[in-house]
């Protein structure tokens, strides 16, 4: 009697669909979470068992299963629960959603090779050779899935920043030198999708020059910061922190946490201690940052606090082949090991016991691209089947965080103190409307400041949250702003790359240019961002002062960022500039002086985190200052001192702050009060939307009336125009998520035979914009 198993393709239709297991086969070889070669029309694919001892469908033939591509479920019955409720949230088939996650070399029907090194040709598996005698070689271990060479990408870097050494009439390589410089490390795939196959020959000529090296990841694994080693002789408080949070580590039911810490608490101490005592009980740990920069530093402190301890690093920016070689070592692994990584390291396929959010409030912890999702949502999503522990730590939580831990949802713990003798900063603000700048972007004030600083032999850090030369190049000529063409935003001057670039697409031009509206060749620059910032304050400070720079675009060559931090902490400059990727999770000892230069900038975007965002922010950067022995200050630039928010900065008081906007979500209904989507809608430019938009928001609008679900728009998004399409967007509130989904399934329905129209959903949204 024939049996069947339901199979989850990784590939389209990515269904789950019925198959027939072969009756000369031993039934040990099919078991759910195993990857299996199935038939497929007329080719091969890979596809996960997701159901044994399933009904045979009536009114048709099933195909048998071919072969296993594992001898051991790769996947646990809990992370296939976990990828069918995620799918259910996102409103897309499993399939599809685990296809993302997947390295693609694991979506891929690989090639077999036996311990004598012979390749076991495929169409013996699939019935023409001994099957039966084979699956005994297979069952012991005889031959195993190899994956091919060629599947391993390259990645490229750049060696020094421009000018670069090339002749003028090398376009070519000049064009994968500036391609480099915007996009940063990139693999071989990438730069041939981009320049055709031709690429590699001048890929080997700049790597002869030194122009270009080849990397395994974006990112070293170096020690960012040299703090030493993490101190795990715990202060009284992080005894209590530590003990509060075994409990609920050893309860039988998940649980989740908060660790409240003000900047420089010893947080960071916490996490070595309960990854000590999971690792002890045999739980797995997964120690999760919102950005490399600070899971290397976690990685690092790991390493030094927990020596003997196996610990793997995970993250976007690491090469295929490390990708992949980490997905397939830790598929199954049953002894403990600790995981530290960004947010993608949710769908590694190993059950952790506990699972750390560093900074939880980072925006970052959020993908907002291809699949969406929140990390603070998948982590308890994977705890809650392992019956472990998510613990969210920071000084400025989130505030719907927060709100559940006031109400009693989670549980939290409390770190009102620094560790040592370093004491929180004073926080001053500087009105820019009494005391206008006159040193470039800085008042008399602060740039004495900076100055007393560098004299006294201590480190200064200059916020600036806007990268570039300045933000608009204005025409004289014709008295207009030069605009990205596809975006319709001003194009950002970079001076020292000599472009002009969109931050939004990419688009570029190259600079000194004619006016694309009137030819004219005077342009005047407005503004300023983090490079006109490092060049004015060469002039303006001590003429041995030495500045570095931290931004994206400084960051963008393999290993830059990690020199940057390493050389600062190493007291080699006295002044760091630099965006929000410099405003948490480093130990500067030496730093006693913050400076932001306009706090004002974000306090006004049309989203209702904008307050919420600015507080963590400069919260975040303020605690860089005095966490050594001396005394910190930190002062912030302002227009509008009269913005609440400004008291709970300079008080450092979270709880002052959460009272507040609390109380105005309250008023407003916005989350945590409700549930929050946002659904955008783009068209082509060239396309009127008038009349779909009109006939579409009517509908819309009556089913949400109907579900009770009350939308907002649709509207022209705060960014209307985005890389040659028209974006408008509708807001969706309602007391459940079900009714929110009902409703967009039905905008999807409405929106399908559309031409040329795009929609997505993003639940619980981070980015209004």
């Amino acid at each position: 009697m024939s049996q069947y198993c339901s199979v989850l393709l990784l590939c389209a239709p990515y269904s789950a669909l019925t198959y027939s297991l072969p009756a000369s086969l031993p039934r040990e070889m099919w078991r759910e979470g195993v990857r299996v070669i199935v038939p497929l029309g007329r080719s091969l694919r890979v596809g996960v068992i997701v159901g044994t001892d399933v009904p045979a469908p009536e009114g048709c033939a099933c195909r048998d299963v071919v072969w296993p591509v594992d001898l051991q479920p790769f996947f646990s019955p809990a992370y296939l629960d976990f990828i069918r409720d995620l799918s259910v949230r996102q409103m897309d088939a499993p399939g599809r959603i685990l296809a993302r996650v997947l390295p693609s070399a694991l979506r891929e029907v690989p090639s077999f090779r036996g311990r004598d090194g012979r390749i076991v040709p495929l169409g013996e598996l699939d019935g023409s050779g001994d099957r039966a005698g084979l699956a005994v070689a297979w069952l012991d271990g005889g031959f195993s899935p190899v994956v091919a060479q060629r599947r391993t990408e390259r990645l490229y870097s750049l060696t020094s920043e421009p000018p670069w050494a090339v002749r003028p009439q090398a376009t070519a390589q000049l064009d994968v030198l500036r391609y480099l410089d915007v996009h940063g490390v990139s693999s071989s795939k990438a730069l041939a999708g981009h320049f055709g196959k031709s690429v590699a020959q001048v890929l080997g000529t700049l790597a002869r020059k030194g122009l270009v090296r080849e990397v395994e990841s974006a990112f070293e694994t170096a020690d960012v910061c040299a703090s030493g080693p993490v101190r795990l002789t715990l202060t009284p408080e992080q005894e209590r922190a530590v003990g509060g949070f075994w409990e609920l580590l050893q309860a039988d039911a998940a649980e989740s946490a908060l660790l409240f810490g003000v900047t420089g608490s010893g947080k960071t101490a916490v996490y070595m201690e309960l990854a000590r005592r999971a690792l002890c009980a045999g739980r797995h740990v997964m120690l999760l940052a919102p950005e490399v920069a600070i899971a290397l530093k976690l990685y690092e402190d790991v390493r030094s606090a927990l020596p003997e301890a196996p610990v793997r690093l995970f993250h976007g920016y690491l090469a295929a082949g490390e990708r992949l070689r980490t997905f397939a070592e830790l598929a199954g692994r049953t002894e403990p090991c600790i995981v530290v990584g960004t947010r993608s390291s949710l769908f590694l396929p190993l059950e952790p016991g506990l699972v750390i959010l560093d900074e939880e409030h980072d925006a970052s912890f959020k993908q907002d691209e291809g699949l969406v999702y929140q990390a603070r949502e998948l982590a308890f999503g994977r705890i809650s089947r392992s019956g472990g522990l998510l613990l969210m730590g920071s000084a400025t939580p989130d505030v719907k965080v927060f709100h559940a831990a006031r109400s009693g949802g989670i549980a939290v713990e409390s770190l009102s103190n620094r560790i040592g003798e370093s004491r929180l900063p004073e926080v001053t603000l500087v009105d820019l409307r009494s005391e206008p700048p006159e040193h470039g972007p800085f008042a008399t004030s602060v740039r004495d400041a900076l100055v007393a600083t560098i004299q006294a032999g201590e480190q200064a850090i200059i916020l600036h949250n806007r990268r570039g030369y300045a933000p608009v190049l204005y025409c004289e000529s014709c008295d207009t702003p030069l605009k990205c063409p596809h975006c319709q935003v001003s194009l950002t001057l970079h001076k020292r790359r000599e472009l002009l670039l969109c931050h939004y697409c990419g688009y570029t031009l190259l600079f000194p240019l004619s006016c694309p509206s009137c030819k004219g060749h005077e342009f005047l620059p407005l503004g300023a961002g983090t490079e006109r910032l490092e060049e004015f304050l060469r002039d303006e400070l001590p003429q041995d002062t030495r500045i570095l720079r931290l931004d994206r675009d400084t960051a963008r060559r393999a290993g830059s960022m990690q020199d940057t931090l390493s050389a600062f902490a190493r007291q080699e400059a006295q002044v760091l500039v630099g965006t929000q990727m410099l405003s948490k999770g480093h130990h500067f000892p030496n730093v006693t002086l913050v400076v932001v230069v306009d706090g004002d900038l974000g306090l006004n975007l049309p989203d209702y985190r904008a307050t919420e965002r600015s507080f963590q922010m400069l919260v975040q950067v303020a605690g860089r200052a005095g966490r050594g022995d001396k005394p910190g200050r930190v002062l912030i630039q302002t227009r509008n001192p009269g913005h609440y928010c400004w008291q709970y900065i300079r008080d450092n008081d979270y709880e002052g702050f959460f009272d507040r906007e609390i109380a105005l979500r309250r008023a407003m209904g916005y989350p945590p009060f409700v549930k929050l989507a946002l659904v955008r809608i783009s068209l082509p430019t060239d396309q009127p939307e008038g009349e779909l938009l009109a006939s579409f928001g009517g509908r819309i609008r009556a089913l949400g009336a109907a579900s009770g679900v009350r939308v907002l728009g649709p509207a022209p998004a705060p960014l209307a125009v985005l890389r040659g399409r028209k974006r408008f967007q509708c807001l969706l509130k309602a007391d459940s998520w079900p009714a929110i989904r009902g409703v967009c399934a039905e905008m999807r329905k409405t929106l399908r035979t559309e031409k040329n129209v795009r929609m997505s959903v993003d639940l619980d949204p981070v980015d209004m914009l």
